[in-house]
């Protein structure tokens, strides 16, 4: 009679019991904490989700004006990198070409141009309407790349783009409707959505070479000193604000810049880019849904349905491309 008796391999897929038979048995254990891994990284990124979700949140909390905000969160942001980069990855750091460092130093002032642009727009315009705008930069990344980078679309892409712009269009025009100063807001976070697009096309190549925690603690610093500059030229307070608006730009730095960002960049390591990428729609829908339950503030109709096409959008256009994107997108919020 055979035996029915369980193994270490009940439970696998067909790929990962390939892989066991390349390494051999003694490989059995190391397979099973990397299945082990995978789903954890999948609970990682449910609450990287949750984490980037409460950005626009913890801003409509604060009472600072956007460019304290902005600088706030970064300064704290980039001293939290800082032990990890200087201790951890000091050869690394100091080994740093002049041209990898320039490059991530503009990369820091796209960094701070996006988040000046997006955090001004929530002053202005519904959390709905400026979380969808300055999220929809796939579409225009997919542009970009097609036309100057030499990636190839597919006709999957171009109709999701299509459908994406179709979307911003409902969503602005129903804005404007309310007041040129909801679209004032619309257009501020747009902008920013184009700069967060900047900003991932900029650090594709960069992040190929170096790692995540060198990349971030440049970038963040870099982000930081020009936000510092901005804030001293246009004299904004910021370091005389009360303790309770450094608590909130100290969750800010946690939550979105920190938990969400590396959350989801480790995630990477175990799951497929394409569902990583794809989970960054969920901030949207979570901001909607927090700032109705947190600030009493319901989406308008154009958001709930221009939103909708919107994601429909991004989704149709970063199928098969989200192995390019999914690794620098999760810091934009």
């Amino acid at each position: 009679m055979a035996s029915h008796q369980s193994t270490p391999l009940r439970g696998l897929n067909g790929p990962v019991v390939l892989r066991i038979i390349r390494r051999g048995a003694g490989s059995i254990s190391m397979v099973e904490d990397e299945e082990r891994m995978r789903r954890y990284a999948y609970l990682g990124i449910c609450i990287a989700v949750v984490a980037v979700s409460f950005s626009a949140i913890l801003i409509r909390w604060s009472e600072a004006d956007f460019l304290a905000i902005a600088a706030g969160r970064m300064i704290i942001s980039a001293l939290i990198m800082a032990p990890f980069a200087l201790l951890m990855y000091r050869t690394e750091l100091l080994g740093l070409s002049r041209k990898d460092t320039l490059l991530m130093v503009g990369i820091g002032a796209v960094l701070a141009t996006h988040f000046s642009l997006w955090i001004a727009s929530l002053e202005h315009t519904s959390v709905a309407s400026s979380v969808l705008l300055v999220t929809s930069h796939p579409l225009l990344v997919g542009v970009v790349g097609h036309f100057f980078l030499g990636e190839r679309l597919s006709r999957l892409n171009v109709l999701g783009i299509t459908i994406g712009l179709f979307g911003l269009v409902i969503l602005t025009k129903g804005d404007a409707a309310s007041g040129s100063d909801t679209l004032y807001g619309d257009i501020l976070a747009f902008m920013g959505g184009v700069a967060a697009g900047v900003y991932i096309l900029a650090g594709r190549s960069t992040r190929k070479r170096i790692s995540l925690v060198v990349y971030a603690f440049v970038v963040y610093s870099s982000c930081a000193i020009f936000l510092l500059i901005a804030v001293i030229v246009t004299s904004t307070e910021l370091f005389t604000l009360p303790a309770d608006q450094w608590a909130l730009f100290l969750l800010m730095a946690i939550g979105p810049s920190i938990l969400g960002h590396t959350m989801y960049n480790w995630s990477l390591r175990y799951v497929p880019a394409s569902v990583v990428s794809v989970s960054l729609l969920g901030e949207p829908v979570g901001s909607t849904a927090l700032a109705f339950l947190l600030l009493s503030e319901s989406p308008p109709e154009t958001a709930v349905l221009g939103g909708a096409i919107i994601l429909m959008g991004i989704i149709l256009a970063s199928w098969g491309v989200g192995s390019r994107q999914a690794e620098t997108t999760a810091a934009v919020t």
